[in-house]
């Protein structure tokens, strides 16, 4: 059985925290923590919607996303997009991962007219830096909805279920879950798990980068992620039971 360097067992999650409304000026905002990972997220609703949106009536609203790191996020410092002159093509990956996330339990018929830009930024790096954007951003998504809804510019609550999103993968030939650095740059697979608040899959992004994976251990990984993902969602409500 491998020893993991935290002293984990295979199917623990790092120590997860979410902070909120911690920027001031956003609908929505907080800081999420998946052990040494942190990540800033801040939702916006704007009065603008896609041109096929017009071109369809403007019946309904968007859900977008941006994600960067900062330049001294990691252990070495990263070129900003600006100065490249184009966004990262991971950057880009995972912001589409983290729009198609939320428009797949999100009612966009709720809020016609607008479009919601959910931004975020990592500020620190160790791994599961899209898996715990994801998390963070629910829950300032959440938070911006209840937000619009108090203030009576939306008249039904656009979002349909709880989410939560893990890593997981296969190093030395044993499955882990929530996987930091250290681990994920030694693992043999690597797997991005989105799931609802009921199990159901909302995405899943996995490879074998150092090796095959048999179907014993993808049944393994998507168990490990089940029971973190169960874990993140448990933690979202008591969260929000606290707030009322």
């Amino acid at each position: 059985m491998i020893q993991r360097f935290d002293g984990r067992k295979a199917n623990e999650m790092r120590p997860f925290r979410i902070t909120k409304n911690y920027l001031q000026e956003p609908e929505g905002s907080v800081l999420v923590e998946m052990g040494k990972t942190k990540v800033i997220c801040t939702v916006s609703a704007l009065y603008q919607i896609p041109r096929f949106i017009k071109q369809e009536g403007g019946k309904y609203g968007w859900i977008t996303a941006e994600y960067d790191m900062l330049p001294r996020a990691a252990d070495k410092r990263n070129i900003r997009d600006r100065e490249r002159g184009k966004i990262k093509g991971r950057s880009h990956e995972i912001q589409r991962l983290i729009g198609r996330t939320f428009r797949a339990i999100t009612d966009l018929y709720a809020f016609p007219g607008r479009s919601i830009y959910i931004d975020c930024d990592v500020i620190q790096a160790d791994g599961g830096t899209r898996t715990a954007s994801i998390n963070g951003a629910f829950m300032a998504l959440y938070d911006a909805f209840s937000k619009m809804k108090r203030e009576n510019k939306i008249k039904t609550f656009p979002l349909k279920k709880f989410i939560g999103a893990v890593s997981v993968g296969v190093v030395n030939g044993e499955v882990l879950l929530d996987l930091p650095y250290k681990e994920d740059e030694n693992a043999d697979v690597d797997m991005n798990i989105v799931q609802d608040e009921d199990g159901k899959f909302i995405e899943i992004q996995g490879s074998g980068e150092q090796a095959t994976f048999s179907r014993e251990q993808l049944n393994g990984m998507l168990d490990f992620a089940g029971k973190g993902i169960k874990e993140i969602v448990s933690y979202q409500k008591k969260l929000i039971i606290k707030d009322l």
